[in-house]
């Protein structure tokens, strides 16, 4: 797949949609879940989702084989897996250490590139990384207590590396709006799963409903979408500093519509994770340049017998002078309409 410079900025684009709209969620679950189990919220918002992209997306899905399917489903599986960690992590933990402890995957994808598929990276993206880890720190960790919230928090995070590694080879393979609608079959299989042993209880109530509609279709389908045709376009390390502006955009959001104020941690916070985005993209960019831009070679001209002749307007003299010995015959045999000269010397 060739990709240039106008895609993978496109792609980037996309990701910090992504990221802005998870940040515009998390108030919205916070309270869901407060009124709400988690698991059955979870149930609900993708099985929705699920049946969204079944009905928009119906011919695609017919398009795919056995192998898709599976991979997608795989995928999805995984990705459903981080959720109902992360969901339940944050009944157990503060709000902040939820969202740092998250956010380690953004170490924990340039880790696993390096380790299981042995992906050399610089020493900028590691910078940018390291970057990216202290200003999460400083945006929202107030004291960690390392409980059983923590660990199932960043044991979320590290499905969610995990999600963003395996993604990056069947985006490049697979249509991204079937694959994404595959992964959301797949999702709401393990968080219905999840969520049958205790029966699963509709939600009650607008604010309930909203959230769940809104997480859905928002930041369910579409940051889905999104996020797997972002990925066929640039590097998975790039896609885990991207991700790390989401707490960046959460508390925008709860300052806008939360009545939250600005902080001194949001504005260092903040600015530590847009430098390290700044750093990890400019250290990260793909060597290969884009099909359209390498030098393009002339063809060799071949004396193959078997390839076709190319007849030019003017003639071309690379060949000796012939000797007229006889009397030129004119016929109509030449290409293109032209007389040929019959060179029968007559001896």
């Amino acid at each position: 797949m060739v990709v240039d410079r106008t895609d993978r900025r496109a792609a980037t684009a996309g990701l910090v949609l992504v990221t802005a709209i998870w940040g515009s969620t998390f108030f919205l679950i916070k309270g869901a879940v407060a009124s709400h189990d988690p698991l059955d919220f979870l149930s609900v918002r993708f099985l929705i989702a699920a049946v969204i992209v079944a009905l928009v997306f119906h011919r695609r899905l017919r398009r795919l084989g056995r192998r898709e399917w599976l991979i997608g489903l795989g995928l999805g599986a995984v990705y459903g897996i981080a959720q109902v960690l992360q969901t339940w992590g944050l009944t157990m933990t503060d709000a902040s250490v939820s969202g740092f402890i998250t956010g380690t995957y953004v170490i924990i994808t340039p880790l696993l590139l390096w380790l299981v598929l042995r992906r050399t990276l610089g020493v900028g993206v590691w910078g940018a990384v390291v970057l990216a880890l202290g200003g999460l720190a400083v945006l929202g960790l107030t004291g960690v207590s390392g409980g059983f919230g923590e660990l199932i928090t960043f044991l979320g995070a590290a499905v969610y590396a995990v999600h963003i590694v395996l993604l990056e080879k069947p985006s490049k393979q697979i249509d991204a709006l079937a694959l994404t609608a595959v992964q959301m079959v797949g999702i709401a299989a393990v968080c219905t799963v999840m969520a049958l042993p205790d029966g699963i209880t509709a939600p009650s109530g607008d604010g309930v409903w909203f959230a769940v509609l809104y997480t859905a279709v928002m930041a369910g389908v579409i940051t889905m979408a999104l996020q797997t045709w972002a990925q066929a376009r640039i590097s998975p390390t790039r896609v885990a500093l991207l991700m790390t502006l989401e707490p960046v955009f959460a508390s925008a959001f709860a300052i806008a519509l939360g009545g939250e104020s600005l902080t001194w941690r949001l504005m260092l916070g903040g600015s530590l994770i847009l430098g390290a985005m700044a750093l990890g993209i400019l250290s990260d960019r793909d060597s290969a340049a884009p099909m359209s831009e390498q030098p393009q070679t002339a063809p060799a001209l071949s004396r193959d017998a078997s390839a076709k002749p190319h007849y030019s307007a003017e003639p071309e003299l690379h060949e000796p002078p012939l000797k007229i010995t006889a009397p030129r015959t004119i016929t109509a045999s030449g290409p293109a309409g032209h007389p040929s000269l019959d060179r029968s010397t007559g001896s």
